[in-house]
This record gives structure tokens, C-alpha cells and sequence, in this order.
């Protein structure tokens, strides 16, 4: 007789749980990793000391004024591929109004203009330029020999800073204060002699002499929390939390899993990211002898100040939407009430009654010891200078903010000391526009640290994503070199 036939019972497999991911700031840089996380199927918790997102690129209702206004003016430019895709990703594109055309004004009220023409390039914007009145042929001969140098060649740390650089180049003092100055200390927020050649020569060969795209700027229609915010709905709806009004105050590594202690109680996570000042991250560490290592780096950054300077005239004082102020304190002027969306639409749109402008003052240390009403003195003195309208408005209401540690100091060898996203531990990611971007402290830096720590994190986990977009491409002349 054969044998009844045996049947064997599968024990069900247990679904596996998605790893859960901490992210600790809500700044650009954390909310790019947990917007990519998201996307790969992390649930996404996001913890936020402030009761707003943006970070240091966010806006609030002031109290001394009733208005809203941003920390300080925001802008960027087509070369910043993944701060686009970031907007694309959260559908705010359409909030970026672009610019091609810069105009310079000195004191006096006389202005200029450059922008892109015909030419290929990096010869797009030659014809503007050869016209720019506020320099004279030696000044622009000597621009253009430093320019050819750059362009040539992608740019390497030399350990030397870039004012001794343009020096050696037989740059003008005018040269200098009017050509590289106002575009570099805005973007780097450094002085010229504290800011590495790697990164002041690549703002110029990126931005201005790759593409025409590559140099037009973008400014936010929106008070810049508006834009941001969005990101919270955006991880909320593939699974994630986002908190509000929630401090971090120390993470520990625990072989399988790593706890954050909030404020005395504490949650588990399988990773951890947090996208943090370097100040902050060295009070949240825990204490170890990696942590004495990982300290010691980031003592070494160096930070810089932006001021900036908000003042609603009863009147118009310029139809510009935006300028560069040349050979004063003040370095920029942004017209608020015509940038933002619903106060001015297009350039043609109506003039609102009054003006509200911000003033950018880059690399602000003359000002970081100055209270507001002599900042205010100095500052409606100089926009008198260039705006004459100015002289006759009043003055409705007007703040000043100060972000004393901005970003930190690109200075010669800081590529050095900026950590990788892998840290000490292994379900620890380090993110911010401090880390190792290849790029200074930008909106587009803090993306592409975003994009890099959930890429490393990703590649942990093993399901691998890649995030990071291309570098804008070279066009014209440009192609044929490196």
C-alpha cells in the first residue's frame, strides 16, 4: 500500500517593514533628502525647531512691523540644476520670475546694464559688456584676460585667495570694486581676499561664461516660507510626519537603529540625517571619540554675516524690479513690492502706491556691531544716493535683520575639512550646504547636500537611488573646452 502523501505547511513571510528615517532640520538641505527619501518609499519623519520651514532661506510675520518678510533676499541662477529640479519636483517652478538683464547703478543715479546678446558662448554677453559704461578700456581689458584664464581651464583649489589672484592678473581697483566684487561677496558672502580662487573663478565660469541660460537669475514671487512649506504636504502624502516646534537635542548610534532625544523623551529610527548648522550638529553628538574628531573639524569652519534691510516708502522710487549698487555699503536693492506675485505681475503691471524694497549687505561684519536705527541712517542715506526719488518718500515703516552666521567662509582649503555625507556611524548621514557639495553655501548647495546624504543613504540600505542632477550644459565655445 503505498504511503498517504505528505503535505507541508509555509509558515506566511512576514511583510517587511520600510526603514524609518529621522530628519532633523527643516532647512533646504533636510527638506530635499526627505522630500528624494520619500520618493524611494522611506517614511520620512521631519523634525523642526522653528514653527516654519525654509531654514535660513525662510520668511515670518515680523512683529515690529505686522509684515511678512523673508531672513534676507534669496535668488538663484540657471546653473542651478538641482535647486530646479527641487521647485520641479515640488511644483512651485512657476514661482521663480527670471531675469536676463543686471543693472548697475553708481552714486549719482547713473546706471548701466548687462545682459546676453546673440553671441555664442562665452562670448554671449561681449557686446553688452564692451558698451558698460561704468568701466573704462583698462578696465575691461584686464577683465577679459582674467576671464579667458578662467574659462580655459575648470578651476582648481590652489590654496590661493582670489583677490591676490586678480591682482597678479593686473586688475584695476575699479576692475575689482565694480566687476568681481558685487557679483562675487553676493554669491560667496565673503570678502575677495578671503574667498578661495576654486570657488570665485567657478561662480564665474559656471554661471556667466558656460551658457547664457546658466546666468539668468531667478527671483521667488513668493515670501520664501511659502515656497518651502509646500514640502511638508509633499512628505505628509507619501507617508512621512513632519513636526513643527520640535528640538533635537542629541542622536545616539545603537548598532541597529539610532534614537534622537526630544527634549527629554526619545523615538528610534532605523537611519538618521541631520541637516543642521555645523554648530548645532557639534551640541547634538554623542559622546564619543568620533565625536571628539568630528568636533574638531567642524570648529575649523569660519561663518560670515548678511544684513539684511527692509524699508516701505510712502511713494515709488525706482521702477527697477532689482539692481546692483556699486561703490557703497549696500550692495543690492530688490523692489518687494514689485517682485512679489498679486503687487506687480508683469513689468508692465500698474505701480503699487508706495515702495517696498530690501537692501542685501553680503558679507555684512561692518555692520554686525551697529544697532538699527545707524544701520537705517546709513542705509536711507545711500539708497538717497542712488534713487533721488527716495529723498522725498517717507519712510513708513522699516527693520533690520542680521543673520550673523550666514554660511560659512569659503575660504582657500576648505574643500579640506567638508565632511562626505557618511559619518562615524553607520545609520548616520550628515547633510547642509556645509558638507561636501563642490559648491558654496547656496540654496543649490543645500540641495545637492540633500540630494547626496539620501543618495548615501539609499546606497546603505541597499536599494540604491540616485538623485543628484547634471551640471547645466556648456554651450557655443564653450563645448570645446574642459
Amino acid at each position: 500500500m503505498n504511503a498517504a502523501p505528505q503535505t507541508r505547511t509555509v509558515a506566511p513571510q512576514r511583510a517587511q517593514r520600510p526603514e524609518t528615517v529621522a530628519i532633523v532640520g527643516g532647512g533646504l538641505a533636510g527638506l530635499a533628502a526627505g522630500c528624494a527619501l520619500s520618493d524611494a518609499g522611506f517614511p520620512v519623519t521631519l523634525f523642526e525647531r522653528r514653527p516654519y520651514l525654509g531654514g535660513r532661506a525662510s520668511s515670518y510675520e515680523h512683529p515690529g512691523t505686522g509684515e511678512v518678510v523673508d531672513n534676507c533676499q534669496h535668488v538663484l541662477l540657471g546653473c542651478c540644476t538641482n535647486l530646479r529640479d527641487f521647485y520641479r519636483r515640488l511644483g512651485v517652478e512657476e514661482k521663480i520670475r527670471w531675469f536676463d538683464k543686471l543693472t548697475y547703478i553708481e552714486p549719482g543715479g547713473n546706471s548701466a546694464t548687462l545682459e546676453p546678446g546673440s553671441l555664442p558662448a562665452p562670448f554671449h554677453s561681449l557686446k553688452s559688456f564692451l558698451k558698460f559704461p561704468l568701466l573704462d578700456g583698462r578696465d575691461k581689458l584686464g577683465i577679459a584676460r582674467a576671464m579667458i584664464a578662467i574659462a580655459e581651464r575648470v578651476p582648481k583649489e590652489t590654496g590661493e585667495d582670489f583677490l591676490s589672484w586678480l591682482k597678479r592678473r593686473g586688475q584695476t581697483e575699479r576692475a575689482i570694486n565694480r566687476f568681481w566684487a558685487p557679483v562675487l561677496i553676493s554669491a560667496l558672502n565673503e570678502e575677495l581676499d578671503h574667498v578661495s580662487y576654486r570657488y570665485a573663478a567657478m561662480v564665474f565660469r559656471d554661471s556667466f561664461l558656460k551658457s547664457a541660460e546658466a546666468g539668468r537669475m531667478g527671483v521667488p514671487t513668493v515670501p520664501l516660507t511659502e515656497l518651502y512649506s509646500v514640502a511638508a504636504d509633499y512628505i505628509r502624502e507619501r507617508g512621512g510626519e513632519v513636526h513643527l516646534r520640535t528640538s533635537v537635542d542629541a542622536f545616539q548610534s545603537q548598532g541597529s537603529h539610532v534614537s534622537v532625544n526630544l527634549g527629554g523623551t526619545e523615538r528610534s529610527f532605523d537611519y538618521v540625517l541631520p541637516a543642521v548648522p555645523f554648530q548645532v550638529l557639534s551640541k547634538m553628538l554623542p559622546d564619543t571619540l568620533a565625536s571628539d574628531a568630528l568636533r574638531e573639524t567642524l570648529a575649523q569652519f569660519g561663518t560670515s554675516p548678511i544684513t539684511g534691510i527692509h524699508i516701505w516708502f510712502d511713494r515709488q522710487i525706482t521702477e527697477l524690479d532689482h539692481a546692483v549698487l556699486l561703490d557703497r555699503t549696500i550692495q543690492w536693492m530688490f523692489h518687494k513690492s514689485r517682485l512679489l506675485a498679486g503687487r506687480a505681475a508683469s513689468p508692465d503691471a500698474p505701480l503699487a502706491a508706495g515702495s517696498y524694497i530690501e537692501l542685501v549687505v553680503s558679507s555684512s561684519k561692518s555692520l554686525v556691531g551697529k544697532g538699527r536705527a545707524e544701520i537705517l541712517e546709513l542705509a536711507l542715506n545711500e539708497v538717497g544716493e542712488f534713487f533721488p526719488a527716495a529723498k522725498d518718500a517717507r519712510v513708513l515703516k522699516a527693520t533690520v535683520i542680521k543673520e550673523v552666521h550666514a554660511t560659512f567662509s569659503p575660504t582657500p582649503n576648505s574643500d579640506a575639512i567638508r565632511p562626505q555625507p557618511a559619518s562615524p556611524w553607520p545609520r548616520v548621514f550628515l547633510s547642509g550646504d556645509w558638507t561636501a557639495t563642490g559648491w558654496p553655501a547656496t540654496m543649490e548647495g543645500a540641495v545637492r547636500a540633500g540630494y547626496a546624504s539620501a543618495e548615501a543613504l539609499t546606497a546603505s540600505a541597499g536599494n540604491r537611488r540616485k538623485f543628484l542632477v547634471p551640471d547645466l550644459p556648456a554651450r557655443g565655445f564653450m563645448r570645446l573646452l574642459p
